[in-house]
């Protein structure tokens, strides 16, 4: 289990992110963090299957959740193969 502090700060961001994919009418939500600290998200409506998504993914979602949480080693969408 993350470190509570790790867990809150990868909320925060998330929350942060959050009003940029509902306008899209997508959304996104934490579903664990490993131990070996991979960050693991689902892409919820329109942004689960959006073209653009894994552009999203890297250039948006991965350098806010890694500069709020430099010990993050990766980030995964579960929902994206």
């Amino acid at each position: 289990m993350a470190a509570p502090d790790l867990q809150q700060r990868i909320e925060s961001t998330l929350d942060e992110l959050r009003p940029y994919l509902e306008a899209d009418g997508g959304d996104i939500r934490l579903v664990e963090i490993t131990p070996d600290l991979v960050v693991r998200i689902e892409l919820l409506g329109a942004c689960a299957d959006c073209s653009m998504i894994h552009m999203t993914l890297k250039g948006g979602v991965e350098s806010a959740l890694k500069k709020a949480a430099p010990e993050v080693t990766a980030i995964e969408a579960v929902n994206l193969f």
